[in-house]
């Protein structure tokens, strides 16, 4: 009986490299879901609205500031401010506009203002019914 003999010179190698075929290959397929997928996801726009001017200025307008502090103060077409509470502000407005809901209100606030006074500010006209209410910016250019 003849016995095989282990060769001499027939050991396995050891590879140390690394095989970057399938990696190549999964990035192909990723690269192209990506490209197909791509066009169909829908993008969230927003129509943003422009400041422009009025063609016509409204005969009263209530304009509410806000101060750096949170104060309210009422004043009507360009006359004397006067200070409000947040409590009576509905009923103020809603008496100075005199019944008529569609009288302009205008919020003008501090820069520095925190963002929670002008929206408690505008959630207590929103309840008290006021239908136009805006914001003052300063226009800059």
């Amino acid at each position: 009986m003849a016995s095989i003999a282990p060769r001499a010179g027939s050991r396995r190698r050891v590879i140390n490299e690394i095989n970057m075929v399938p990696f190549i290959d999964v990035m192909l397929v990723l690269l192209i879901i990506f490209m197909v997928s791509a066009p169909l996801i829908t993008t969230g726009t927003i129509d943003l609205p422009s400041v422009g001017r009025a063609k016509s200025t409204p005969d009263k307008v209530i304009e509410i500031s806000v101060a750096e502090d949170g104060a309210l103060k009422l004043r009507v077409d360009g006359g004397d401010p006067k200070p409000v509470r947040l409590a009576d502000l509905a009923s103020t407005v809603s008496r100075l506009q005199g019944g008529s809901k569609d009288a302009p209100v205008v919020i003008a606030a501090d820069r520095n203002v925190k963002y929670d006074k002008v929206m408690q500010a505008m959630d207590v006209l929103r309840k008290a019914g006021v239908q136009r209410v805006g914001l003052a910016v300063k226009s800059t250019g």
